[in-house]
């Protein structure tokens, strides 16, 4: 079934990055390509025109998820393809991604696998959040030969993951499908979370094949600027206190218990800086629980988040 893809390509000042990933984009038959100009100084919509993408212009600069979400607002398409501008993908690939959706009517996502720069290793076959709450990227830096296999995986990451547009327009909150106050930071994570909770499943699909040159990643975390160490340690304090129900945390209690203790130990004894993220976390949490509430109130009754749910190697 041919589906119409719109593929929505952020750029930060990331024209010398487009240079690679918009021809690759591009060359994906039933795609229309758009370049989010989020307020660049350089040459992005000269290199978006060029190759043949439509440019929608913000005015200032705005966070990640905002921008994306006035992006995701202001086109149209069945399906939608996230995607990074340090991402290329490999010819074939939204065909593939469009075959694994169409398989079954509760796909609301398809994760590719995206390898790193080198083709040597995996830097993503979609991600995962074990029954600590913790999120982490599946496969990253194992072989390239590894995760051959489609099957179900609890989201995409944000790199690049394709979604039916009627699961981003169900998971808005307040006509935001990414939680602005999020920022950055796990945004795609809590999007795949509340997908979830509708109902809706992923899919990894290994025939669709990028690659991804991630600036950041688990074992690249120590040169992160302590500012973004803290938005993405109290993100994940949020996106709990938003999506987690009684229900699913009474059986993991003492995992995530076990769990804070230990994060708590290392912010004292290694990382001081991060302690400035609980008192962000709690600065944000009733706006959190606004959302909750209409996160909750939505929840299919039965939706239960398959917590540590990876793709098998």
């Amino acid at each position: 079934m041919s589906r119409r893809t719109a593929i929505l390509v952020l750029s930060v000042d990331e024209a010398h990055l487009l240079e690679h990933s918009l021809p690759a984009a591009a060359a994906q038959p039933g795609a229309e390509l758009f370049v989010i100009d989020n307020a660049c100084t350089d040459s992005t919509v000269e290199v978006a025109e060029r190759c043949g993408a439509r440019v929608l212009r913000l005015s200032r600069r705005v966070s990640y998820a905002a921008a994306l979400n006035a992006a995701i607002g202001a086109t149209g398409g069945e399906l939608v393809l996230l995607l990074n501008a340090d991402c290329v993908v490999e010819p074939g690939f939204v065909a593939a991604l469009r075959e694994a959706i169409d398989l079954y009517a509760a796909l609301g996502s398809v994760a590719p696998k995206l390898l790193r720069p080198d083709g040597e290793a995996i830097d993503a076959a979609g991600m995962v959040i074990d029954r600590r709450r913790k999120n982490t990227l599946v496969g990253h830096d194992e072989p390239a030969t590894a995760y051959l296999v489609a099957a179900e995986a609890f989201g995409g990451d944000g790199a690049c993951v394709l979604y039916r547009r009627e699961v981003l327009e169900a998971c808005a909150i307040g006509g935001e499908v990414f939680d602005e106050d999020l920022e950055l930071w796990a945004s795609d994570v809590d999007l795949a979370w509340r997908a979830r909770l509708l109902g809706w499943r992923c899919m990894y699909e290994p025939r669709a094949v990028g690659w991804h040159m991630r600036f950041y990643s688990p074992t690249t975390r120590a040169g992160l600027p302590e500012a973004h160490r803290r938005l993405q340690f109290r993100n994940r304090l949020l996106m709990m206190a938003k999506n987690d129900a009684w229900s699913d945390v009474r059986r993991d209690l003492h995992r995530i218990a076990f769990y804070e203790v230990l994060a708590l130990g290392h912010v004292i004894l290694r990382e001081r800086h991060l302690l400035g993220a609980y008192r962000e976390a709690l600065r944000a949490l009733p706006a959190t629980r606004r959302r909750r509430r209409v996160v909750q109130a939505k929840r299919v009754r039965g939706a239960r988040p398959p917590f540590g749910l990876r793709a098998p190697r």
